[in-house]
């Protein structure tokens, strides 16, 4: 019986592909088990060793870093309109991105835990400070929120999300909160 052809090693030259195969693998095993979600199953998912995730991404914020960097410049985008809703587009894009991978939120919070002197705490409050005045200028939401109030609506949100049985649940649990919160966002 002939053995199957080995594959080579292919070194340095495999970096790129490897790279990109882990973050798809960790989008995809983030938004299903979580952020504390074995790297190994992220590894294996990737088609990779652990040694090879280590190489890329020494620690598992550097990994979420890495994964959720888009959607942070996917938010600073949406901040840096000049669009009187520019506020409104912020706070649905993160209510879907808590809704939709709350491994989003828990990134948040560890790096904000255990990395300090990182500028991931500030950069979301910036967003908002950014955006919150126009939308208050323009009668869109109510002119008593504060900045620290829109983060605490994002922190309730995802608390409905963490403690729901199933995505289906937690989209609906977070409509109803919303509908509940909408009294103290809207003007009037």
């Amino acid at each position: 019986m002939p053995t199957p052809p080995r594959t080579s090693n292919r070194g340095p030259a495999a970096a790129p592909e490897n790279r990109r195969a882990i973050l798809d693998a960790a989008r995809r095993v983030f938004a299903d088990r979580g952020y504390h979600a074995p790297l190994s199953a992220i590894a294996q998912s990737a088609g990779v060793g652990q040694g090879v995730l280590y190489r890329h991404f020494p620690t598992r914020l550097d990994l979420a870093f890495a994964v959720f960097e888009e959607h942070l410049a996917e938010l600073e985008a949406i901040a840096a309109l000049p669009d009187d809703d520019a506020f409104v587009r912020l706070w649905s894009r993160l209510v879907e991105l808590t809704v939709e991978e709350s491994a989003f939120v828990e990134m948040f919070l560890d790096a904000r835990r255990n990395l300090p002197e990182t500028d991931i705490g500030e950069r979301l409050p910036a967003f908002v400070a950014a955006t919150l005045p126009r939308a208050q200028a323009a009668g869109l939401v109510s002119p008593r929120l504060s900045v620290a109030d829109v983060l605490l609506a994002q922190r309730m949100v995802y608390g409905v999300v963490a403690t729901s049985l199933g995505a289906a649940q937690a989209k609906e649990s977070v409509d109803q909160a919303l509908v509940l919160l909408r009294p103290l966002l809207l003007p009037g």
